[in-house]
């Protein structure tokens, strides 16, 4: 069945947020008794899955929400420093223009989601934004349910390791756009069922497969 429901991710997946987290990070591991991220680390990092990377800064899995909270908070105060990425509005519209309905799940809040894309808020149906204890596959299972769609139905479309495996947790289709966080080499190698080089090939690939385009 082609897909007819899109989740998507925001961070690095819509909005080119890696530069502030980048700029940011190491006052939040400062603040919070983790270790920093040296330059040399970024690269063995887009390689490692969540779990890893919580390892390798020695982040105890009590203290996320705390940092989440800071983050999301800081974040909402330089909203305007981070753009969406050239194409991003115009694939969504393009996506909502040939009939698919849109999803948001992310761990940043619904306001900042909102305020990051602008206009372009209108075209979602549904938001599921802020951090949850049971995970992302929680929020593709929950999104769904309130969407009323079938698993069947739907892609989450997002830039990291986790991205693909909470949509196979949830049951869903993946796809994997590869200008995010993870490098390319380490999503090809799980096998998403779709992936993406650059922004337009969203509503072109997905169109094509609904034979809207």
């Amino acid at each position: 069945m082609p897909y007819s429901f899109v989740i998507f991710d925001l961070d690095g997946t819509l909005a080119d947020s890696f530069p502030w987290f980048r700029r940011h990070v190491n006052g939040f591991a400062d603040r919070y008794g983790f270790r920093r991220v040296a330059d040399e680390d970024v690269e063995s990092l887009r390689h490692a899955g969540s779990r890893e990377i919580l390892d390798h800064l020695q982040v105890p899995l009590w203290k996320l929400p705390l940092i989440a909270r800071h983050m999301r908070r800081l974040k909402g105060l330089h909203i305007a420093d981070i753009p969406l990425f050239d194409g991003a509005e115009l694939m969504l519209r393009n996506l909502a223009e040939g009939g698919f309905r849109l999803a948001l799940v992310s761990s940043d809040s619904e306001a900042n989601a909102r305020t990051q894309l602008g206009q372009a808020a209108a075209l979602f149906s549904h938001f599921d934004c802020g951090a949850s204890i049971f995970g992302k596959a929680a929020k593709f299972r929950r999104v769904m349910g309130r969407a009323g769609v079938k698993p069947s139905q739907v892609i989450a479309i997002g830039d990291e390791i986790r991205d693909i495996e909470a949509a196979r947790a949830a049951g869903i289709a993946c796809g994997a756009v590869l200008w995010g966080f993870a490098a390319p080499k380490a999503l090809r190698a799980l096998a998403p069922d779709l992936t993406f080089e650059r922004m337009e090939d969203i509503a072109r690939e997905l169109g094509a497969a609904r034979g809207t385009q």
